[in-house]
């Protein structure tokens, strides 16, 4: 049997996860990683995209817009700004989270920032309803 780490999602609105994972697929801002059990302790960034949870009971996979992931030998804790199991998104809320993102670009001082995530969520719109 594989060995498993505690896996914990939590998003301003509730609680989305929390059960064993055998590996967790991040979409980190300086790049995706895979955590799994005996992980070096890590703090990394969230950039938009897609969090792959493989469980016992299958692949579990959820859209997250950005927040931090905690990463220990023992646990994997997502705080996430959004998070919406990608079963439960539609055409219509990715439409709503790229127009949210390109209002926010146009005002922010972190012109760079802005745009990669705006980057983001479009090649999250290319791949999510393939």
């Amino acid at each position: 049997m594989a060995q498993t780490v505690q896996f914990d999602l939590v998003s301003p609105e509730r609680r989305l996860a929390s059960f064993a994972a055998t590996e967790v697929q991040i979409p980190g801002q300086m790049g995706d990683m895979t955590a799994m059990e005996g992980h070096a302790p890590t703090i990394t960034g969230l950039r938009p995209g897609i969090l792959r949870v493989i469980g016992t009971e299958g692949t579990k996979s959820y859209v997250v817009t950005g927040g931090f992931a905690e990463i220990s030998a023992t646990s994997v804790s997502v705080l996430a700004e959004l998070a919406v199991p990608l079963d439960e998104l539609t055409p219509a809320k990715l439409d709503a989270l790229v127009a949210d993102a390109c209002e926010a670009a146009a005002v922010n001082t972190d012109r760079d920032a802005a745009d990669k995530a705006v980057a983001d969520l479009h090649a999250l719109r290319a791949t999510a309803f393939v």
